[in-house]
């Protein structure tokens, strides 16, 4: 039998919402279930239908995925595999009968009947039942946005000095959400560790969720910026940092002999970004080349914001950070964008960078800036200005003109 479920840990799943011994024992037999068949982390549970006094999954080994990618019918290839198999895990766990029966099929796997002393969406939600079953499986996001920091320097640091640095960003990453929240500008953030940095991003999937992502990302560097200026030698950590929008899969690692409550994400946005601050200069924040998706409320049509029209877009809701407090001082206002020249007519190009990996892979990058005007205070200028970039290992860079 699995240990019991922690409480309170995630939004996701909050326990402690459950408030009777009954529904709580509801929950331990659910997850019982589900441990038991997740066999110590060789299988996945890809989808689930509730039914009276239960529930059916469709659990497979967690090779069959990667094996059915690779191996496709004779009339599909490879990348429509992945296509169909990440449709499949983008979305939510909790599935239909004709659902189930088509992916039983396709798998070549059955499903499964497990009998519980509850019916789901009746005295445990649905919901609750969604937020357990995602533990032993995996999942696929599109278009999540993810931000990267990394400690400049790092390996060249003792073990205690790393250990410290490391604490000083976690706390600058707790101090600039606490911030956010007293100014009621939500960030529902999970992150994992780089062991030399972290990566952050949104649980919340949407443009509003991958603005207030960069806002906060702007609050951590400008936290870590004021702990510089007053914490002695390398107790504070110089960043570089990266910010980029692109498809992910997540998962729970095991923690013992039952999957943690965190998730982690690996992926190509994931990639990207490590590949984008491999380049990055001390000091300097990177912003990817992509293309977000918008939801148009009028006429429920999608189109896709570049990441030039994406900053532009999240300068105009800076004013929401308006008031918050940074060493005792108001933020009067900030300003974010994309480096690049001064034209005749007294407007700026932006620079747009290409850079080449240690793969000899080549991407298209930004160079952003943040400025942070305080009330009575010093204002705090971060990342680099283009003249600035002397040593910026790029092999070209074109320019964007501005849109009227």
């Amino acid at each position: 039998m699995p240990p019991p479920l922690k409480t309170g840990a995630t939004t996701e799943m909050r326990l402690d919402s459950a408030d009777s011994q009954v529904e709580r024992a509801h929950i331990e037999a659910l997850d019982t279930a589900l441990h038991r068949e997740w066999a110590l982390g060789r299988n996945i549970v890809l989808t689930w239908v509730p039914c009276k006094s239960g529930i059916d999954i469709l659990v497979i080994p967690h090779y069959v995925l990667s094996e059915y990618i690779s191996t496709p019918d004779y009339d599909t290839d490879s990348s429509e595999s992945e296509s169909v198999i990440q449709g499949v895990i983008s979305g939510p766990k909790k599935s239909d009968r004709a659902q189930l029966k088509y992916l039983s099929k396709l798998l070549g796997c059955k499903a499964l009947r497990i009998d519980l002393p509850f019916t789901p969406g009746v005295e445990i939600s649905n919901r609750m039942v969604e937020s357990i079953v995602k533990r032993y499986g995996i999942s696929y996001s599109k278009d999540r946005a993810v931000t990267l920091f990394d400690i400049v320097g790092f390996t060249l640091l003792s073990p205690l000095y790393q250990v410290t640095q490391l604490n000083s960003l976690a706390y600058s990453i707790n101090s600039a959400y606490s911030k956010m929240m007293n100014n009621k500008v939500y960030v529902n953030f999970a992150r994992t560790t780089t062991g030399d940095g972290f990566y952050i991003w949104n649980r919340d999937r949407s443009i509003e969720a991958n603005v207030n992502l960069y806002h906060f990302m702007h609050l951590i560097l400008a936290d870590n910026a004021v702990a510089r200026k007053k914490s002695g030698t390398n107790t504070t950590p110089l960043l570089r940092a990266g910010f980029h929008v692109g498809g992910h899969y997540e998962f729970y690692q095991s923690e013992g002999l039952s999957p943690t409550i965190y998730s982690y994400i690996v992926g190509d946005v994931t990639i990207e970004l490590a590949r984008m601050v491999d380049n990055a200069l001390p000091g300097q924040i990177l912003v990817g080349d992509f293309l977000v998706p918008v939801h148009d409320s009028e006429d429920s049509t999608i189109f896709r914001l570049t990441t030039v029209d994406f900053i532009d877009h999240t300068q105009e809701t800076l004013s929401s950070l308006n008031g918050l407090e940074l060493s005792g001082e108001k933020i009067d206002s900030i300003s974010c964008y994309l480096t690049g020249e001064k034209m005749n007519n007294g407007e700026f190009t932006v620079h747009k960078y290409m850079i080449v990996d240690k793969h000899f892979k080549g991407r298209n990058v930004y160079n952003a800036k943040i400025n942070i005007y305080r009330k009575d205070a010093e204002p705090l200028y971060l990342g680099l200005q283009s003249g600035e970039l002397d040593e910026f290992n790029a092999v070209s860079a074109n320019f964007i003109a501005p849109t009227a």
